[in-house]
């Protein structure tokens, strides 16, 4: 089954990147530089950044949708100078090594199915998931954390 991964909007953030620290504060943010390889996947690329980089650690709302029970938000990183990442029929740099948790959504995003997988069981598992003409989209969630990972659709 064709699908496809598109990072978060690089417009939706970069004015954020031009206020304070307080400010960012007063919103539930907060500016960091990545002080470790591997700890701060960028949702608006897909991919890790390197030591140094400029970040914004904030709340985002992926699943927005007020009437179901599953409306969320939660912690995400995104990197300064990110392009907006998309990725087609493989899993970008983030979703590759990491357990994941993945959650099928129908068209009024109520939970139609779940599991948790790593490596090429993700795809094995975004193909199941996907061939079921009830499920709109699929979210990928970074399994330890829970934190929203991607938005996983069909081509």
């Amino acid at each position: 089954m064709p699908f496809s991964i598109r990072g978060l909007e690089a417009r939706a953030f970069s004015d954020l990147f031009r206020l304070t620290d307080n400010e960012l504060a007063a919103l539930g943010a907060r500016r960091v530089l990545a002080d470790e390889a591997d700890a701060f996947p960028c949702r608006v690329s897909l991919k890790r950044v390197s030591i140094g980089s400029e970040l914004l650690l904030l709340n985002h709302a992926h699943q927005q949708t007020t009437t179901s029970p599953y409306r969320a938000s939660g912690p995400i990183y995104v990197s300064r100078n990110a392009d907006t990442g998309y990725y087609r029929g493989e899993l970008p740099p983030i979703l590759r090594d990491r357990l994941l948790s993945l959650r099928a959504y129908d068209a009024d995003a109520i939970m139609v199915d779940a599991e948790v997988a790593e490596g090429e069981q993700v795809l094995d598992l975004v193909e199941r998931f996907l061939a079921n003409a009830n499920v709109a989209h699929v979210d990928a969630h970074f399994a330890r954390r829970g934190c929203f990972a991607a938005r996983i659709e069909r081509d």
